[in-house]
């Protein structure tokens, strides 16, 4: 009997994380999916209000810290999963701008960023000016919070309209046999237990802490999906192995801003050995890759993989081998429509 339990199981629960150092494009990579696989809800894991995700929709770009880059599909309803850091200033400021109240809820457990905060991370030498940090406070508001001196979002009475327990709504709904879609945020290389430690986040941003973020276990994951980029990029200091200069990317026409501290992005070629060793700490099933289109110009806005030039194709193979995965997501410029799927084809 409890083998034809599991054996009728439809629940669906895919993550999406970064493969390289953040802003790979995983913010459209999610609104693409959420727009496709109609998930009940989207909840996002990962440190704060320290990453940005910039989803363009038509002529409008949307960059937001603290609400799921899935909002763009209206009819899931998002989450703010526990192991997140909420900054009740910015988390209000957005759901104003995006008029998600009514769908977006936070975890009661969720540690706050305060104002104290904020003046330690700006004000540390080895923070601010050695690490590079956003300035936005995680770091010190994750250490008060190992620490258990934090108030938790239960605690704030301007979070009161919002506060659930997402673990037990994504369960929930996954035992309902509803699509759930994970969000990560930043990316594998400064994850604070694999990337180039000490230029790292305060906490660990593979698949597994942004499944334990959201209280999913990881039987319950069915995908992983990391997403790369054609030409990675990094925003502050530390080690960049495929770094080029300002000249060469300039040649390329790449020149990129982060979406929080608007600080000129480094950037970098492909970096194989990475993705290899990326894709097996997040356990990917199947990749995306974003700016195809710089690889070859010709791809831009191609929705279809038979229209992609020679060149992007042999960058594709390539990159399939050293992820050992195969890309199943092509991201061919910065609007959402602007994607080839390949799911379907698995």
């Amino acid at each position: 009997m409890y083998h034809s339990i599991l054996l009728d199981r439809t629940m669906s629960c895919t993550i999406i994380v970064g493969g390289f150092f953040g802003d790979e494009g995983k913010g459209k990579i999610v609104a693409h999916i959420a727009h496709q696989d109609k998930p009940s809800i989207i909840s996002r894991g990962g440190v704060g209000p320290n990453a940005g995700h910039t989803v363009c929709v038509g002529d409008k770009e949307y960059g937001v810290r603290m609400v799921p880059s899935g909002f763009v599909y209206p009819e899931a309803d998002l989450m703010i999963g526990s192991g997140v850091l909420v900054d009740p200033r910015v988390f209000q400021k957005e759901v104003d701008l995006l008029g998600v109240k009514g769908r977006i809820f936070v975890d009661g457990r969720c540690g706050v960023i305060e104002e104290e905060h904020i003046s330690r991370d700006r004000g540390s030498e080895h923070l601010h000016k050695k690490i590079g940090s956003t300035g936005t406070g995680c770091g010190p508001a994750n250490a008060d919070r190992v620490l258990r001196t934090s108030r938790q979002a239960k605690d704030v009475p301007e979070l009161e309209d919002y506060i659930t327990d997402v673990a037990q709504d994504l369960n929930d709904a996954l035992d309902e046999g509803n699509v759930v879609l994970l969000e990560g945020t930043q990316g594998f290389g400064i994850s604070l237990y694999f990337g180039t430690y000490p230029y790292v986040t305060s906490k660990d941003t593979s698949a597994s802490q942004i499944a334990a973020d959201n209280g999913v276990g990881p039987t319950r994951i069915d995908d992983v999906i990391v997403v790369f980029k054609a030409y990675p990029t990094r925003v502050g200091e530390g080690p960049f192995a495929t770094e080029m200069s300002l000249e060469q990317s300039h040649e390329l026409g790449i020149e990129e801003f982060g979406t929080v501290t608007r600080r000129q992005r480094r950037i970098g070629l492909w970096d194989g050995k990475m993705a290899r060793y990326s894709a097996m700490i997040n356990g990917c099933t199947q990749a995306a890759i974003t700016g195809i289109d710089r690889i070859d110009p010709a791809c831009f806005g191609v929705t279809d993989y038979d229209r992609l030039t020679g060149k992007a194709k042999d960058f594709i193979a390539r990159a399939e081998k050293d992820i050992g995965k195969p890309v199943t997501l092509i991201s061919t410029g910065p609007e959402m429509s602007q994607i080839i799927d390949l799911r379907s084809e698995l």
